[in-house]
């Protein structure tokens, strides 16, 4: 953006879009590849051994990644989110986590850095990314039975090693370690109780997902969706259950604590109960695309600008018209725009992080 023929500076006290909604959450996928194949995100049939990924020199580089976020807090960004495709898979990722560790918001706060994983590198990993400066691990667990989570992740990875990634990530100081269970009708939706009674009094954080129609390789039917009061009114009856206030403005999660004392759950309910009005994410692929929404069909090409001797001023620019352009409310209007727009194509979740 430019008057004068000279760049104008941008506000750093944060972008509205058009449903003011501001811009402060930044998701940056680091990679599209992983080591599982969970049958609600890369299913083989399709993510097999002929599947081809993003070579290396299409990733971002950690520079442009670390320049991106930089640019992003100027605009009002307070979170980071490194996700994937499985984050540790990514070559130096502990050196990544260091230099956006470094970075400040203009009064001189250090942001809030969190990483979301399958915890199979944990073990090896988790003591250099809190050295780094990473501040909290969110691991993806959908079954507490073994035969069902291998079944699941399609790779037969155990759960003990999932488990040894969890107590890897609490000993290095890693937590609370918050546990992302996707609920699926006839597959898990029986364990509800299970799950919540394994994590209760142990200060991990069990959130509950609906299952979501993220991408097109799911096989997504909204019959398959286990709605989040049926989770909590299922919790409820056996681990009485009251409501909590949300930690910071644009919470996914509803929090619900034990009135007992024994710690909390959350629910994330982008199907029964949208969200959309308090959204406040940005997402960015792997190959620096970024999309406004989790169920985009298309997203803006910022690797092409930050690799085109663009200045720091025209970058943001370029992120500041993506953001105030942004009208998207797809939870909101999901029934109309599915049955408009069944054969669109939707950005897998693997593509552009969760």
């Amino acid at each position: 953006m430019r008057e004068g023929g000279r760049a104008r500076q941008l506000p750093s006290t944060g972008l509205d879009d058009r449903f003011e909604r501001q811009l402060r959450d930044l998701r940056i996928s680091v990679t599209d590849r992983c080591n599982f194949r969970c049958v609600y995100c890369m299913p083989k049939e399709i993510f097999g051994r002929d599947y081809v990924f993003l070579e290396r020199d299409e990733l971002l580089s950690f520079p442009e990644i670390v320049r991106l976020a930089r640019i992003g807090t100027r605009l009002g960004v307070r979170k980071l989110r490194i996700t994937g495709g499985e984050p540790l898979l990514r070559k130096g990722i502990e050196e990544l986590i260091a230099e956006l560790a470094e970075l400040r918001t203009p009064d001189g706060a250090r942001l809030d850095i969190a990483l979301t994983t399958n915890a199979s590198a944990l073990p090896v990993k988790a003591e250099a990314l809190k050295a780094a400066g990473l501040q909290r691990v969110t691991v993806s667990l959908d079954s507490l039975d073994e035969e069902r989570f291998q079944a699941i992740n399609d790779v037969r990875f155990p759960l003990a090693r999932v488990f040894r990634g969890i107590e890897a990530a609490e000993s290095a100081g890693l937590g609370p370690v918050k546990i992302n269970a996707v609920l699926k009708r006839g597959v898990n939706d029986h364990e509800i109780v299970s799950l919540a009674e394994h994590f209760r009094g142990t200060g991990r954080i069990l959130r509950f997902i609906e299952f979501m129609d993220v991408g097109a390789s799911n096989d997504w039917k909204l019959d398959e969706v286990v709605p989040s009061a049926e989770v909590v009114r299922t919790v409820n009856e056996v681990h009485p259950l009251e409501p909590l206030g949300a930690t910071s403005p644009g919470e996914t999660a509803k929090r619900w604590r034990y009135r007992d004392g024994m710690g909390e759950i959350g629910v994330i309910s982008s199907v029964t109960d949208a969200f959309c009005g308090s959204c406040t994410r940005a997402r960015v692929s792997a190959d620096g695309r970024l999309f406004t929404c989790l169920f985009a069909d298309t997203g803006f090409d910022l690797r092409s600008v930050l690799r085109s001797g663009a200045d720091d001023a025209e970058v943001a620019a370029a992120l500041t018209g993506v953001w105030r352009a942004r009208d998207d409310r797809y939870s909101e209007l999901r029934a109309a725009l599915t049955a408009r727009g069944a054969g669109r194509e939707r950005i897998e979740m693997s593509y552009i992080g969760g």
